[in-house]
Formats: structure tokens, C-alpha cells, sequence
């Protein structure tokens, strides 16, 4: 058995940074995904998000803006809320990979002006069973990962909010034979997110509809260093930017259209494909030691090179809303082929009924290999505010 056994590259597997592959006629050399570490950080936690084709930025607050844009507590209409979501990964081929997030936030101060939120989402790898060099069974470890974060979100006028965000990872993926710990060893890393939200009620026609712009920088901090430092890696740092409109169709009758646009703020890793002549090998590696040092504020600016509009993903979604008790939903994300060839249709449905709210959303890629495809997540909300309504009735 090897004296370290990491298991990077099942973690990025299961994120699905490389869960698509790119088509026959793409070259090998113009197939170039990013990779980085911790990439559960990027699923989307929530059923309505994800119904919508992994979109939320510029949305209406509720209470998984945590995830995708914090600043937009400030505007969420209840005092306090909070939800809980499960989402399984890779159903059709194991049943204990899965990604859960709790999240909730608090508006303070006595008035409606700021908000302090958090949120904890837990992604388990499942059991894996570990195997010495003839093939005996050596115990099995459980691999997982997992991020801590707390936010503040403040109106700066009438219809601008900005929040900050602090975040703690951990990803527990490695193996070591000499760990003094059951054989596992860990990473940590601190990030931290600033965002902004708009929002305005234009008059068109008879009708008020409502126009928000978002946008999150998000999970910019250190990198994790897996194998005592011999494989560091970048943190997904991400910039997401969208937009989304809201017009009434009749009484109680709204329709929103949603588009967000993704950037993953983190440098491409030298190819040794991309390396010809008689010194290739040894400036591949010089290259590769660059990148390895390279600082993750280095490597914001680093990825804009040639490719990087091909790096960016699309979303657009529609979300129906009857008397805010009653939601329909469906989108669509896509990535370019030559970055992940990540494609799949969202669609959802939400109940609201007094303080509690489910919503479900379904996925069905199409591009092959997606860990989503034909795959139901839920999300379960609760308003504290109107919980504590109902007794106070008492």
C-alpha cells in the first residue's frame, strides 16, 4: 500500500467540476476544465435555485440567499427564517453521497435595515472501503466535507444592499497509513464573500413590476494544502453576476425571468500536452511549481487569460408565483464544451402554507455523465417571525 493515498480526484468527480466529457470532436488539447479543491462548495444547495438552472443571485430573498447572495437579507420580507435541504449525488450508482445544508438568517436592530445570517452545508463522500497491496481489507474511512459561515447584509439606501460574509472550510479527503487520526488527514481554509444587491419597482403600463440587479464574489481567501502541503489547491473563488424581472400576468399572478452568468476566479493547471520540444518536461514542471505557489489573490487576475470567456456559465430561469403560496419553475444552465460540457433542464414546484414551505426540484441533463441527472432534491423552510406569531395568538 501506498504510504499516502489522497482522494482529490474522487472529490472533484463527485463536485461534477469534470463530471461531463467533451464531445468527440473537441481535441484534447482545447478540453481544459478548472480545478479546484473543496468544489462542493459550488452545488447548489437549494431546490429552488436548482430548478431553475442553478440561478439566484438577483432573485427574490428567501432564506437559502446565503448561498447565493447575502445582500439580499436586507430586503427578505419576514423577521427570521429558516430551511434545511438535501440533495443526493450520484443516486444511480451509490445512496450515501449526498450534500445537506442548514441555513437561516435574523433581521436586527429593531428595524428593517440589516440582517445577520448563516448557514452549514455537510457533503459525505459515503463509506469507502481501503485495501492494502495484495488486496486484503485494511478498514474502510469516510470521507467529507464541510463549511461554516457567517454574514452581515445592510440597506445602503432605499433600494441597495451590500453584505460581507466569513466562511471556515474543512475538507476531510486524504488517507495516510502513519495519521494518527483513524488514518485520515484534513485541510482547512478560511474565505470570504462581499456582495451586492438593487432593486427597483418600475411602472410599465398599468403595472409595478420589480427589476433586480445581484451580484457575489464569493469563497476568495487561502488555499487547501491536501498531503502536508505537497498538493495545494485553490479554493473555488467564484464571480456571479445576474439579473431578474418580475411583471404581474394578473391578480396574484406574477412571472419572474432570471439570467445569471458564472466566472470561476482560479488559474488553468499546466498541461504537459501543452508543452512541446526538448526542455518540455522541465518547463512543464517549472510552470506547474508556479502555479502550486502562486497566491490565490495572484490567481484571481491570472484567470482571465485567453480562454476565459469560455469559462463562463449561463443560467436562465422562469418561476410562477400565485398569491406567494403556490410556485412553478424550470431552467436551464450551460457551460461550454470546451470547459466542462456541463448542460441540464431544472424544474420545480413550491407549497406555501402559513410558516412552512417545501419546494422540490428535479434535473435532466443533457450532456452525459451530469451526478444530478434524473435526480429530486427538497428544501423544507420555516418563518421564525410567523412561528412566533402563531403563539403569541395563544
Amino acid at each position: 500500500m501506498k504510504l499516502t493515498k489522497t482522494l482529490i480526484l474522487v472529490s472533484l468527480a463527485m463536485a461534477g467540476t469534470l463530471a461531463a466529457q467533451a464531445d468527440d470532436d473537441i481535441k484534447n488539447t482545447e478540453f481544459n476544465p478548472v480545478t479546484t479543491g473543496v468544489t462542493s462548495l459550488g452545488i447548489t444547495p437549494d431546490a429552488r435555485g436548482a430548478s431553475m438552472g442553478d440561478l439566484g443571485v438577483a432573485t427574490d430573498p428567501d432564506v437559502n440567499s446565503q448561498f447565493w447572495n447575502p445582500a439580499k437579507y436586507a430586503f427578505a420580507y419576514s423577521t427570521a427564517g429558516a430551511s434545511l435541504s438535501y440533495t443526493p449525488w450520484l443516486r444511480k450508482i451509490v445512496n450515501d453521497i449526498y450534500l445537506a445544508n442548514l441555513a437561516g438568517y435574523w433581521k436586527i436592530g429593531g428595524g428593517d435595515n440589516q440582517a445577520v445570517s448563516a448557514s452549514m452545508r455537510y457533503f459525505s463522500l459515503g463509506e469507502i472501503q481501503m485495501t492494502g497491496d495484495q488486496g486484503s481489507n485494511i478498514g474502510s474511512i469516510n470521507p467529507y466535507e464541510m463549511a461554516v459561515d457567517v454574514a452581515y447584509s445592510r440597506k445602503l439606501s432605499e433600494k441597495f444592499s451590500m453584505a460581507v460574509a466569513l466562511r471556515y472550510i474543512y475538507s476531510n479527503l486524504g488517507y495516510s497509513e502513519y495519521s494518527s487520526t483513524e488514518g485520515t488527514t484534513g485541510a482547512s481554509a478560511f474565505a470570504a464573500d462581499i456582495a451586492g444587491y438593487y432593486t427597483t419597482y418600475p411602472v410599465i403600463g398599468r403595472n409595478e413590476c420589480q427589476w433586480s440587479l445581484g451580484w457575489n464574489l464569493s469563497n476568495i481567501g487561502s488555499k487547501v494544502s491536501y498531503d502536508h502541503g505537497d498538493n495545494p489547491a485553490f479554493l473555488p473563488a467564484n464571480l456571479r453576476i445576474g439579473t431578474a424581472f418580475t411583471f404581474p400576468l394578473a391578480d396574484y399572478h406574477n412571472l419572474t425571468v432570471s439570467l445569471d452568468a458564472n466566472k470561476l476566479l482560479v488559474p488553468a493547471k499546466p498541461r504537459l500536452s501543452d508543452y512541446s520540444g526538448e526542455e518540455s518536461e522541465s518547463k512543464y514542471e517549472e510552470d506547474l511549481q508556479k502555479w502550486k505557489d502562486k497566491s490565490s489573490i495572484s490567481g484571481i487576475f491570472d484567470s482571465f487569460d485567453k480562454d476565459w470567456a469560455k469559462r463562463i456559465t449561463e443560467s436562465i430561469g422562469l418561476e410562477y408565483a400565485y398569491n406567494q403560496q403556490f410556485f412553478l419553475r424550470a431552467g436551464y444552465f450551460h457551460e461550454s464544451k470546451f470547459s466542462g460540457n456541463r448542460q441540464y433542464f431544472g424544474m420545480g414546484a413550491g407549497f406555501a402554507l402559513n410558516v412552512i414551505k417545501i419546494d422540490a426540484s428535479y434535473m435532466i441533463a443533457t450532456a452525459q455523465n451530469s451526478p444530478l441527472d434524473q435526480t429530486l432534491r427538497f428544501t423544507l423552510s420555516f418563518d421564525l417571525d410567523g412561528i412566533k406569531g402563531l403563539f403569541g395568538r395563544r
